[in-house]
């Protein structure tokens, strides 16, 4: 069974992966961490893409250890469209050959892809079901100022930015299911302890 855990900001999906992991015996992989090495494993394509608009505005794109500023890059392509889709053009296809890379390592286990926004790359299709974790804003408002320590302000724009992650998964996912975490992790753990028993019946 491969299982893709998703939600918005601090809804809860790490704490859901956790639980699968040390409650379920699955095998987690965390995308944002994919990405990471993904970005790196791009780097001469991004600074070839992005090198001359960052000089423009005079933004590093190499930390001083030569690795790519992933927050650079998020100040140069952030609200642009255009330049957020050649970035994924060419961060996506090595992201899904490392996803691919994983399941093969990990034949025959049960896996979690803890992912924001797999619905953009085909590794989505590897997927028995998606688990979409959810949470009121004020409570996720919350749960982010104490975690990030980032501004209000900040937070809220991600929040927008993430207003219609269900429907796109909604759109694409053969099998979702939304879980509300609300509660505390025990509370959690009996809910995914369903949404598993009915996907495992399923397939």
């Amino acid at each position: 069974m491969i299982l893709c855990v998703t939600g918005p900001m601090a809804a809860g999906k790490n704490v859901a992966s956790d639980i699968l992991t040390k409650d379920f015996a699955f095998v987690s992989v965390d995308c944002d961490l994919l990405v990471h090495q993904a970005i790196e494993n791009s780097k001469d394509k991004i600074l070839s893409t992005f090198g001359s608009l960052a000089k423009e505005k005079g933004i590093e794109l190499l930390n001083t250890d030569g690795k790519i500023n992933r927050r650079a890059i998020g100040k140069i392509i952030f609200g642009k469209r255009e330049l957020i889709a050649k970035q994924e053009s060419i961060v996506f296809p090595e992201t899904e050959r490392l996803i691919e890379e994983f399941i093969e390592s990990n034949k025959g286990k049960d896996i979690v892809i803890n992912a924001t926004v797999l619905y953009k790359i085909k590794a989505i299709n590897f997927c028995s079901s998606v688990i979409y974790i959810d949470c009121f804003a004020p409570l996720r408002l919350y749960r982010a100022y104490k975690r990030d320590k980032m501004s209000v302000a900040q937070i809220l724009k991600r929040f927008h930015s993430q207003k219609t992650l269900f429907l796109e998964y909604k759109k694409i996912a053969a099998d979702i299911n939304r879980v509300w975490n609300f509660g505390s992790r025990k509370r959690l753990r009996r809910k995914l302890e369903l949404v598993v028993k009915r996907v495992r019946q399923r397939i």
